[in-house]
């Protein structure tokens, strides 16, 4: 970009940015615009950075309007709505307080796809296994294996090996009899 540099101060300042940072977006393009200020043609820096050159040139007219390294962080984004609302959450804590037979599964216990049908059922939304999980340990749920337990043996103390019923074999010591 012709006509395009930095003074010392700014440069003292992108670079102290960039090392304190965390952020790998932020520091990409304060790196783009060393680079360009270094000298780097626009095309090679936005090869290197995996960009487009329109990229470098916004990034470059973003930290220009305000010669602020700050003006090269991400911006707010909308994104999409979450879907789980706090009645969501209600209704899966009124569920989770009931044994699945009671609502009318084949089960002894919650699972996750479980408790995925349950609220897809009552709400008509479908909740990935990964937001359920979230949700049941923001509420303090931790998930177990499921432990089966057996009925007891009934014939256990014969297998014993010091039972009464099973008298220890007794070896001989070389008596001839």
């Amino acid at each position: 970009m012709d006509g395009f540099s930095l003074n010392a101060r700014q440069r003292r300042q992108l670079q102290q940015e960039l090392r304190t940072t965390d952020e790998a977006a932020f520091g990409r393009r304060i790196l783009a615009i060393l680079e360009v200020d270094g000298g780097q043609p626009i095309s090679r820096v936005a090869e290197l950075f995996g960009v487009s050159r329109q990229s470098i040139y916004s990034w470059i007219e973003r930290y220009e309007s305000q010669h602020d390294p700050k003006a090269l962080t991400d911006r707010e984004r909308p994104g999409r709505p979450p879907l789980w609302t706090k009645e969501i959450g209600q209704s899966l804590q009124e569920c989770l307080k009931r044994q699945p037979r009671s609502w009318g599964f084949q089960a002894v216990s919650w699972t996750v796809p479980l408790l995925q049908n349950w609220l897809a059922e009552r709400t008509g939304l479908t909740f990935s296994e990964t937001t359920i999980r979230q949700r049941l340990h923001s509420l303090g749920y931790t998930w177990k294996r499921p432990r089966y337990v057996l009925e007891p043996d009934p014939e256990r103390e014969k297998k014993k090996a010091d039972s009464p019923q099973n008298p220890p074999v007794v070896a001989s010591h070389g008596v001839a009899v």
